[in-house]
């Protein structure tokens, strides 16, 4: 079985409080966008994890995609698995490559082994991997609050709106974004915001994340200058960092081609 976990955008990021049990309280609306990995599960005489492409920081955990295969067989009986994960997506970089990729582990452990595990439990099982796991099991527009694991629908259509990628090679963990920031109350209602015109969202449209980042890494704030001077009507950074993304109303390749950390450069469609 072959599936292509997706990367996703933020529109907007608010982060709100501390919530006693450690986690933040945030809203956002996340947006899937096609960049992707490339991932192979088949049975196996033992479970075996390979990952080649972008290389993965050291590290003594286990990958999120064998944490996913874990969960699942504690649950229901399957067996031994060979996962290959064709990393593509940059690490660290607020695109939620990790949580993408464990989610579309657990669904294609769904359908391999015809589990007929629920969209509600698979998503309940995404959460125990991380907070905006869930989100990869629709893969559809969503305003997400709490830790980032409730979900409602949401009707933000960026479709024929072309989108470009840049990523400076930084890697920002969660722990040290969040240790940059004071929670606080948003100015606006986030659905009130993405409800307004598009072409507003320069001026309303806020992620929490992107000022205190982007005075700890200035190649932040003028990764966005450079894509609103080559036509952006929005460009902000995607979660907490490091990726940067514009929005065009047209083609910008010839503009942006030469802009070192390009990623992805290309048209949006649902």
């Amino acid at each position: 079985m072959i599936l292509y976990p997706i990367a996703k955008i933020n529109l907007g990021l608010h982060v709100l409080n501390k919530r006693t049990d450690g986690f933040h309280e945030i809203e956002s609306c996340l947006y899937p966008i096609p960049l992707c990995d490339i991932l192979e599960i088949i049975p196996a005489e033992e479970t075996i994890f390979l990952q080649t492409g972008i290389e993965l920081p050291n590290s003594n955990e286990k990958n999120i995609c064998v944490k996913a295969y874990d969960l699942l067989a504690t649950k229901y009986n399957i067996p031994p698995v060979y996962i290959h994960l064709r990393k593509q997506i940059p690490i660290g970089a607020g695109l939620g490559g990790g949580s993408s990729d464990a989610a579309f582990v657990l669904k294609g452990l769904n359908e391999l082994f015809s589990l007929n595990i629920s969209q509600a439990n698979l998503e309940h099982f995404a959460s125990e991997l991380g907070s905006d796991c869930p989100f990869f099991i629709t893969s559809r527009p969503c305003l997400v609050s709490g830790r980032g694991e409730i979900l409602s629908p949401s009707s933000i259509d960026l479709n024929g709106k072309f989108l470009v990628l840049i990523n400076p090679n930084i890697h920002i963990s969660t722990k040290e974004a969040y240790a940059l920031i004071n929670p606080k109350q948003p100015v606006g209602e986030l659905e009130e915001i993405l409800s307004a015109k598009q072409i507003d969202w320069k001026t309303s449209l806020v992620n929490d994340f992107q000022i205190p980042i982007a005075i700890k890494y200035p190649i932040i704030s003028e990764t966005i200058d450079f894509l609103y001077e080559n036509g952006a009507y929005y460009a902000a950074m995607s979660g907490s960092g490091s990726t940067v993304f514009g929005l065009f109303d047209f083609d910008p390749v010839n503009e942006v081609r030469s802009a070192q950390g390009l990623v992805f450069a290309g048209k949006l469609a649902r």
